[in-house]
This record gives C-alpha cells, sequence and structure tokens, in this order.
C-alpha cells in the first residue's frame, strides 16, 4: 500500500459513512437510539473526536512518542467516549457538521505531508491511523444504516 492507496481506503470508508445519513432530514438527526443514548448527530460528532485524536497523536506517534493510554488517563475507551458525548452533546447540528468537515479536511491535508515510508509498511502511524479513520467509519454507517431499516 501507498499514500494514495491509502488515502482512497479513507475516502471510501467516509463517504460510505456520509452517505449512511445522507437525505435524512434534520429532524431525524436528533432522534437517539441510532445506538445507546445517541442520535445520528452525537455519531458525527464522536466521529469527528476521533479524527481529532489523530490528528493530535498521530504527529507525537510519528516522531516516536507514545500517545497517553486511555485507560489510565480516561478509565477506558468508553470512559473517553461518555466524556466527549457529554461534552459535545449541545452542539447545534450545523456546529457539529461543520466540526467534522473541519477536522476531516485537516486530517486529509496532514497526511499529505507524512513520510511515504509511513504508508507502505504496517506502523504505529498505520495502526493509529486505520483505528481511528477507516475501521472506525465503517462501524458507524453500520449502525446508522441499521437504525434507518427499523420500524419508526
Amino acid at each position: 500500500m501507498n499514500r494514495a492507496q491509502l488515502l482512497h481506503r479513507l475516502d471510501t470508508a467516509w463517504q460510505d459513512f456520509i452517505a449512511s445519513y445522507a437525505g435524512l432530514p434534520a429532524v431525524r438527526l436528533f432522534e437517539p437510539s441510532v445506538v445507546g443514548d445517541w442520535s445520528v448527530k452525537d455519531i458525527v460528532a464522536h466521529v469527528t473526536t476521533w479524527e481529532d485524536e489523530a490528528l493530535t497523536h498521530l504527529p507525537l506517534v510519528l516522531a516516536g512518542g507514545a500517545p497517553p493510554r486511555y485507560a489510565v488517563k480516561y478509565g477506558g475507551l468508553d470512559a473517553f467516549n461518555a466524556l466527549m458525548w457529554e461534552r459535545k452533546r449541545g452542539l447545534s447540528l450545523d456546529d457539529a457538521l461543520r466540526q467534522q468537515d473541519e477536522t476531516h479536511r485537516q486530517l486529509i491535508d496532514y497526511l499529505q505531508g507524512v513520510p511515504e515510508e509511513q504508508f507502505t509498511r504496517e506502523t504505529r502511524f498505520r495502526r493509529r491511523l486505520r483505528l481511528d479513520t477507516y475501521s472506525h467509519y465503517p462501524l458507524h454507517a453500520a449502525m446508522i444504516r441499521a437504525w434507518r431499516e427499523r420500524p419508526s
């Protein structure tokens, strides 16, 4: 795999995530119970949080450092996700979508400047990128699609 192939994989998963809620009226994006108490808007904010985490920690990984462990810093991934949900649940739809677009654009811009060797083999960098992005998006796209198929 090279940068272009990885960016294609990331973009394909990203477009599928966006398509999972495309066409829904804005009011439906606030309906709870897509997964747990989360709405589509909450999932959008959640995915944005993890792209932001990638932007925060990928440079550290690239420099040979280690990001803080979520289990130590927050009490685990579930606790981190709950904390971020609490912080972002008051976002308007416009703000959640704007943050999503800005963060995703920043991530793609950042990846354009990363040395090619980070994409051509399995590295700590590529593993972190995969977990925070292109293997994460499909999980939530599937949740949204399953919710859309449930009877109202």
